[in-house]
């Protein structure tokens, strides 16, 4: 193996939420299968974890989200109170700058590309230049949820409200394999997820515990004053996965990459970050049955 010539990569990652902590399981496999990752396109969840990547930065960032709680969660909500998002995101990006470093995309020691959305002109924006955080908060713009972002005149907003797995600007990459991570998979139901969770709220310590009963208790508060409110949040979520799940499949359908790795759109909540182990192992999983029969066929 440590012979072999490794076998250059495009690599895609899609945007979903929480899910996309499975990224990260997906790189470490690929590391691990000696692939060499030469070129990211990321849309959303995507573009943050390619980004990391590319920054040299994602064991950092690895070991920071696997021990983040529903407490810090909460924290990190700098509440906008405004009509255009929940979610200002200025306390999230800084605590990423913190942990990265304030790079430029120009920096980077391979091919970047973040896929954000102008809905007002109804299209892609490709960002492969300037501050690395600048291009991944517009493209983590999560509708209703953060506020949009400002760029060259115009508002940008999630890429995956047009383009949930952004393969197109892999096009004209001199790599020898091109790999897409499809987050809104087929859904799946499986005993397995409940018991991990079971598993990991034993483990918690009693102040923990008391610290997510705190947060649960918080957050009925909240839904019980302004259960409408919260009420249409869930439904436009669900609907806004939904929706990325078909463009994705059509997306995929149209432009096909060599490989495809799916993760189940319902294996976990696009807020529940709180879950990074169990994402990143579901990622390693996942890539490692696609890509042992990427192997089998050579």
């Amino acid at each position: 193996m440590s012979a072999e010539k490794k076998k250059t990569v495009s690599l895609v990652l899609g945007s979903g939420g929480a899910r996309g902590l499975a990224h990260i399981g997906v790189i470490h496999e690929l590391e691990k299968m000696n692939y060499e990752i030469r070129s990211i396109s990321g849309c959303s969840m995507g573009a943050l974890i390619g980004g990391v990547y590319a920054a040299g930065k994602l064991a950092d960032f690895e070991r920071w989200v696997s021990a983040i709680t529903r407490l810090d969660i909460v924290s990190l909500l700098d509440l906008s109170w405004g009509k255009e998002g929940l979610v200002k995101g200025d306390k999230i990006i800084n605590r990423l700058v913190d942990i990265v470093g304030d790079k430029t995309i120009e920096e980077l020691p391979i091919s970047y590309t973040a896929v954000a959305a102008d809905v007002a002109n109804e299209k892609e924006v490709w960002i492969n230049s300037g501050r690395l955080f600048d291009a991944i908060r517009a493209s983590i713009s999560l509708p209703l949820f953060f506020t949009p972002v400002e760029y060259k005149q115009s508002y940008l907003i999630d890429g995956g409200v047009l383009n949930p797995v952004p393969i197109a600007p892999t096009f004209n990459d001199d790599t020898d394999i091109t790999i897409a991570v499809n987050l809104g998979g087929s859904l799946e139901f499986a005993d397995k997820k409940v018991k991990v969770n079971e598993d990991s709220t034993k483990k918690r310590s009693p102040l923990q515990k008391r610290i997510s009963r705190f947060v649960d208790e918080m957050k009925q508060s909240v839904e019980s004053s302004t259960s409408k409110n919260w009420a249409v949040y869930d439904v436009a979520n669900q609907a806004f996965d939904a929706m990325q799940g078909t463009i994705a499949r059509q997306k995929l359908a149209a432009y096909p990459p060599d490989i495809v790795i799916e993760i189940a759109r319902n294996a976990c909540g696009t807020l529940e970050f709180d879950r990074a182990v169990e994402m990143i192992e579901l990622g390693r999983t996942r890539a490692r049955t696609c890509l042992g029969q990427d192997r089998g066929a050579r």
